[in-house]
């Protein structure tokens, strides 16, 4: 039987939806030290808003927070959340900037990419899982989930084969 494997998305999902993404690398380091030990599959620690909002709001450098975390949890594989051909900004961005900067999050310490786009377009999360598997990362493609009359079982199911026909 496979083991349940648990990915911890404090350090990016939890500060992002109570504190608009405000919490500083610094008061991340003691945490995740100890955080390192617990046996996770992962840490969610990355991409989404963290990107914009370590720049805009905290005057940090966003690739020095997957560094610092590194350095203190060596055993937790890192992951982050890509919006697709958006990466972590709000427009679409050439496929060559795409590879660059998916090869620089691969480079820094991520080893794990969570794609999705959020009107569901498979084809804006080809591009990104094509440069993951370029550097030899694990791609994982998400869907983004709402209720409404077009949102039902067999659209989710045809969004669902879309991705498995990118073979991740």
């Amino acid at each position: 039987m496979s083991k349940v494997k648990i990915t911890d998305t404090t350090l990016r999902d939890a500060h992002q939806s109570l504190i608009a993404t405000r919490l500083e690398t610094e008061d991340m380091l003691e945490i995740v030290e100890e955080m390192d030990k617990v046996g996770f599959h992962s840490f969610e620690m990355w991409g989404g808003a963290t990107f914009d909002s370590a720049i805009r709001y905290l005057n940090e450098d966003p690739w020095d927070r997957i560094t610092k975390l590194k350095e203190v949890a060596p055993k937790t594989p890192f992951q982050m959340l890509l919006r697709g051909q958006n990466l972590v900004g709000y427009k679409h961005y050439p496929d060559d900037i795409v590879h660059k900067f998916v090869e620089a999050s691969f480079t820094r310490g991520i080893d794990i990419f969570r794609i999705f786009d959020a009107l569901n377009d498979v084809r804006n999360m080809e591009v990104p899982i094509e440069a993951i598997k370029k550097v030899g990362g694990h791609a994982q493609a998400a869907l983004s989930y709402t209720i409404s009359p077009v949102h039902t079982i067999d659209y989710y199911i045809k969004v669902a084969e879309e991705m498995v026909a990118l073979e991740i």
